[in-house]
């Protein structure tokens, strides 16, 4: 295939072969789904047409919304028809489709969704890529919630997709239409917001007026599908955040060969609230990860990884160089990456690059007096110990290893004492 086939196959909106209608039996109960389409012009011409395509080009794809069926296993009510936020938007909604809407499009709203439904009391903005957050934040306002979230890694948002849980008001639209995104959503627009944003042809801008109600989905269930390569399924419930407020939360404590440990200082009001905010971005982060969040915005996100010592590690390394480029852009208005290399041409002098390194350096990655925090425990004190070295002064994890002593000493052990608490659940997501 030729670089301008690669590059077409982008553009390509594809048929798809699924049924306009789905019926999926659990034993007596049937759930019924329609599948969703939209009239859309593409060069002047209107079609209908459902998803672009799947993850890929060459992958056919479709979305489907539940209308009719009230599942009910084991005593537990799943989500319930008429409930539907992404899956039941109209061309209403959709107020610029800009390229043809696809799979990852709406899977990156949904889990933007996922994070916001936790955050709903002050503005918040969600930018998520591949279905990972990028940077979260939250703020006295729209525009300074949606800054910092960029800020928190300006480089990873390229592209990526931006939910608020406000209005996006004409300020905000602004900010947004300085920079590339591929989806914007929000629960209103302000007079003028759109019009701002329509400047930038391809974004697609969604309204889901029902994200005012999010705070209502944290209790609800869905079904989990995984699909596996021999055609079989595994299903699951979807997993519930038991963590409401800092009574939920348990001061570290074990015992371990007859000796007990317990954390020796408890957290200041403002370390609760870090601790209540990060543990609500990691419901949607991919496992194995750990973050670091301050003042109510994520300063290093490490995703994915396959040991937890790794993936602190890989955190504190993002936190660096997403403060860098930060550093960068606001005293040159140009990226670390892009200064780095006009040094490396001899384009810009090299103390430029040594002043923004130093700045982070002394800065430790904007770190310190950050809280820790674990989407499963710490199975040895090294993770721990990763995070306590740049200058944490808070965790939250599940506990339950073998070894949480190891962790409690090392927060006891730092200078000044780290504080930590347990949520006594873990929340996986692969």
């Amino acid at each position: 295939m030729s670089t301008k086939d690669i590059k077409q196959s982008y553009k390509t909106i594809m048929d798809d072969s699924f049924p306009d209608t789905l019926t999926i039996s659990f034993g007596t109960t049937q759930l019924s789904y329609k599948k969703r389409s939209w009239k859309i012009e593409e060069d002047g011409i209107l079609i209908e047409k459902g998803l672009r395509y799947g993850e890929n080009p060459g992958q056919e794809a479709a979305l489907y919304q539940l209308v009719n069926g009230n599942l009910t296993i084991g005593g537990c009510n799943y989500i319930e028809p008429g409930n539907a936020l992404i899956s039941s938007l109209t061309e209403e909604n959709l107020i610029q489709f800009g390229k043809h809407p696809g799979k990852t499009n709406l899977t990156d709203i949904d889990n933007s969704l996922n994070i916001l439904k936790y955050l709903t009391d002050k503005p918040t903005t969600v930018i998520v890529k591949h279905n990972n957050p990028s940077g979260v934040a939250q703020a006295g306002n729209t525009a300074e919630s949606f800054t910092k979230a960029l800020m928190a890694d300006r480089v990873a948002a390229f592209g990526g997709c931006v939910a608020l849980n406000t209005e996006l008001d004409r300020e905000t639209a602004q900010l947004i239409s300085q920079n590339y995104f591929e989806v914007v959503c929000a629960p209103s627009f302000a007079d003028g917001a759109v019009d701002i944003l329509k400047a930038r042809k391809n974004l697609r801008i969604v309204e889901i007026s029902r994200m005012n109600d999010l705070a209502s989905f944290r209790g609800s269930r869905f079904i989990d599908f995984k699909s596996l390569m021999d055609g079989g399924l595994i299903i699951q419930q979807s997993p519930l955040n038991v963590i409401k407020s800092k009574d939920d939360l348990i001061h570290a404590a074990t015992e371990y060969k007859g000796k007990k440990y317990s954390i020796e200082r408890m957290p200041t009001e403002a370390e609760y609230a870090d601790m209540l905010f990060g543990w609500s971005v990691e419901q949607g982060i991919t496992s194995n990860s750990v973050i670091y969040v301050r003042d109510g915005v994520t300063v290093g996100i490490g995703t994915g990884e396959q040991d937890r010592v790794g993936v602190a590690q890989i955190a504190v390394y993002k936190a660096y160089q997403k403060f860098a480029d930060a550093a960068a852009f606001e005293k040159y208005g140009r990226p670390y990456n892009q200064i780095k290399l006009e040094v490396e041409k001899g384009e810009e002098d090299k103390s430029v690059i040594d002043e923004i390194d130093s700045i982070t350096e002394d800065a430790r990655g904007g770190i310190p007096g950050s809280c820790m925090v674990s989407d499963a425990f710490f199975p040895f004190r090294d993770g721990v110990d990763v995070g306590i070295k740049e200058g944490i002064t808070s965790i939250i994890q599940p506990g339950g290893s073998m070894l949480d002593h190891q962790s409690i000493e090392a927060c006891n052990e730092a200078d000044p004492k780290v504080t930590m608490v347990y949520t006594g659940q873990r929340c996986f997501r692969h």
